[in-house]
């Protein structure tokens, strides 16, 4: 565990932040191929190419995602973070919540997938398919939160997620 938090957040943290929110936006909008796939699996047919290529892209991201989400709170827990901006008790529970939720979901999500696709387990694909708009609420109330902060505040707040120079 760090000693000491940094000033700002190191490259690795920054980069694999951005790495994961794209590959969560992939999953997001082609994650369907899935149940594409699943139908036409069921129905004794054969997927076309593109359905194929994007179920098994949606597997693989998805292990991707977990992969790199497990490595990201390692590097918090080795470097740690920098210290939240003075704000009120109310926004630093919402922040917390709503970073707290996203890490849940971005190992949840791939786990309960995996489980679904290969172990046939019913409940892990309900719980799977809920990930979605639950990701798409946090995600929509984190990017709200960050342009409050940078337009609003104007405490640049957003910015330490941007660059490790500040």
């Amino acid at each position: 565990m760090s000693t000491t938090q940094p000033a700002s957040y190191s490259p690795i943290h920054i980069i694999l932040h951005w790495v994961i929110a794209a590959l969560i936006l992939f999953q997001l909008i082609f994650g369907e191929s899935m149940g594409d796939l699943k139908h036409v699996l069921r129905d004794g047919g054969v997927p076309d190419t593109a359905t194929a290529f994007l179920a098994n892209a949606h597997i693989w991201v998805g292990i991707a995602v977990l992969a790199l989400t497990v490595i990201r709170l390692l590097v918090r827990a080795k470097f740690g973070v920098p210290a939240p901006l003075p704000t009120s008790r109310a926004q630093e529970l919402a922040a917390r919540g709503v970073h707290g939720l996203l890490y849940l979901l971005m190992l949840l999500a791939p786990i309960t997938g995996l489980l679904a696709w290969y172990g046939g387990i019913h409940t892990a694909e309900e719980i799977h398919e809920l990930s979605k708009p639950f990701f798409i609420v946090l995600i929509a109330l984190h990017v709200l939160g960050a342009l409050y902060h940078h337009i609003a505040l104007k405490d640049g707040i957003m910015m330490r997620m941007v660059s490790s120079r500040h």
